[in-house]
């Protein structure tokens, strides 16, 4: 895979150099060198990445070898598609005009303003959209609800990566200090903390830890904290990462539900807790047992289902439990798309049927969340990172 991205990279270096050469050298000298003098810094920078990813021989979950790794794959959307558009397009038009020995002006102009246009996008993304946290407040009308429940406030987060605040541990400090300024009763957080291994956590423990709701922080493991993606060739370490991470989480102030639940009283009433754990990968996604987790819990007025994976409401609890409602993660929103306040859309729905929002079948609700964090590469497009602010509302 490396190697094909090394000839790729090499390959569209050339021949987007020589793209510049050739149209802009002709009508003006000067533009000519600014604009290789930019293409020139953008390889120099993004070799400096592939370099640095290839040599790198340490443990994969590292903090830094995975940021270096989000600034790689950034770099490769930003400069390296944009610079294969450009010579794709430019060498077209150049076949076409062969006869005659010349490319069309026109078109090449096109394909840099939309190149330079993509690079723009995924830059904003990485710098700025990454970033941009957005609270979403949520009522929630819960059928017949215990009027001592009624206003009940649950801060909902989930997918911090936490490799993603890598450097920028104030930033994961502002997200968890906006939903700390709304007093959640709950917060709750369902899973992937990490990307690959507990190294990552490093020491966001210790800001986690500082934010707590009134009556509990509850968290589930996600696939990613399970060591899924950890290489063939730690598979020793891959085995103990669910320990790791359970302890790691607990550090940070979470009770940890794997596959069970606990009941817990607020103004009186008993509110069940339930969590489940989700290994594997897409699409063989793995889920925890339900019928485990919910054990003992009749005696609840109210049941709150932590899980990772949304698609498991469909196949284990709308119309086959009684759980009120039901928490999620894991899409990112595909951390690109389009949100309006009447209009969503992400490729994510392709995967996952509900992949945001608020959703409602019968008396049952299911509320997901786009995520914390990044995954793969470090930005979003039109798809902030999410923290969540629910309230419940008892209705007849």
């Amino acid at each position: 895979m490396m190697a094909a991205v090394i000839i790729f990279a090499l390959i569209f270096e050339v021949l987007s150099f020589l793209a510049i050469k050739d149209h802009y050298l002709k009508p003006s000298g000067v533009i000519s060198y600014i604009i290789a003098a930019i293409h020139f810094s953008l390889s120099a920078i993004m070799w400096v990445y592939i370099f640095k990813v290839i040599i790198y021989r340490g443990c994969p979950d590292e903090p830094s070898h995975l940021n270096d790794r989000l600034i790689f794959t950034g770099l490769l959307s930003a400069v390296l598609i944009p610079r294969s558009i450009f010579s794709t397009v430019h060498f077209t038009g150049k076949l076409i005009r062969r006869k005659k020995g010349e490319h069309i002006r026109w078109l090449t102009n096109t394909a840099i303003i939309c190149s330079a246009a993509i690079s723009l996008v995924f830059g904003y993304g990485s710098i700025f959209g990454r970033f941009n946290f957005r609270t979403e407040e949520v009522p929630v009308n819960i059928k017949d609800l215990n009027q001592a429940l009624d206003g009940i406030r649950i801060a909902h987060l989930t997918d911090m990566h936490l490799s993603s605040f890598y450097n920028k541990s104030c930033r994961l400090e502002e997200a968890m200090k906006t939903a700390d300024s709304y007093n959640p009763d709950l917060i709750v957080n369902t899973g992937d903390f990490i990307t690959l291994g507990y190294r990552e956590f490093d020491r966001f423990d210790t800001v986690l830890v500082k934010y707590r709701g009134k009556f509990g922080n509850f968290a589930i493991l996600g696939n990613h904290d399970m060591g899924t993606y950890l290489p063939g060739n730690y598979q020793e370490e891959k085995r103990s990462t669910q320990e790791r991470m359970r302890d790691l989480v607990l550090k940070s102030g979470y009770y940890v539900l794997n596959d069970e639940n606990t009941i817990i009283s607020i103004k009186g009433v008993k509110v069940a807790i339930i969590g489940v754990k989700t290994a594997g990968s897409h699409p063989d996604i793995i889920y925890g047992d339900l019928k485990k987790a919910v054990a003992g819990t009749d005696s609840a007025s109210l049941k709150i289902l932590l899980c990772h994976d949304p698609n498991q409401w469909e196949e284990d609890v709308v119309g086959k439990t009684d759980i009120e409602l039901s928490l999620a993660g894991h899409t990112h929103g595909m951390q690109m798309g389009i949100i309006t306040r009447n209009f969503r859309w992400s490729p994510a729905g392709r995967y996952y049927p509900r992949w945001n929002g608020l959703y409602t079948e019968g008396d049952q609700h299911l509320y997901v969340n786009r995520g914390l964090g990044v995954l793969g590469v470090p930005f979003r497009i039109w798809m902030p990172p999410e923290i969540t602010i629910i309230t419940l509302r008892s209705v007849k």
